[in-house]
This record gives structure tokens, C-alpha cells and sequence, in this order.
């Protein structure tokens, strides 16, 4: 996996609304996969903080998600251009 692919990862793992199944279908990575990637890629800090962000949310497993949740990103996240 390139620095590339390995930075997408990242940057969808701490996205709310991007669930893991997300992630597996698009770079073969499974939930146990993506936290130990995230534990080395990251400080330890920016790791807990993740963890402790995503532990629990129901929108990053597509089976506990509401399914009026119906994409990767809430239209406030991003600054409009």
C-alpha cells in the first residue's frame, strides 16, 4: 500500500460518517485492520483520541446506522468553494 492509498485510509477512518465497510470494499481492510493501521500510522495521542471518537458511533458500522444517514459526509463538514 502506497503513501497515498495509506492517507485516504486515514482521512476516511476519521470521517464520521464513513463506515468501515467502506474502507474494506474500496482497500480490502477490515475494521481490526484499519484500528491497527491507525495505531501505527498515528501518534499515540491522535490514536486515542481517534478511538475513543469512533468507539461506539453508530455511524461508522453500516448496521447500526440509520438509514437516513445515506452518505459519506455531513454537507457541513466541507468548506464550500
Amino acid at each position: 500500500m502506497d503513501q497515498v492509498d495509506t492517507s485516504r485510509i486515514i482521512e476516511m477512518a476519521w470521517e464520521d460518517r464513513t463506515p468501515f465497510e467502506a474502507i474494506q470494499r474500496l482497500y480490502g481492510l477490515n475494521e481490526k485492520a484499519v484500528i491497527n493501521l491507525m495505531r501505527a500510522e498515528l501518534k499515540t495521542s491522535s490514536f486515542k483520541l481517534w478511538r475513543e471518537r469512533v468507539s461506539g458511533r453508530k455511524t461508522k458500522h453500516l448496521k447500526l446506522r440509520s438509514p437516513e444517514v445515506n452518505r459519506g459526509y455531513c454537507p457541513t463538514q466541507y468548506k464550500q468553494r
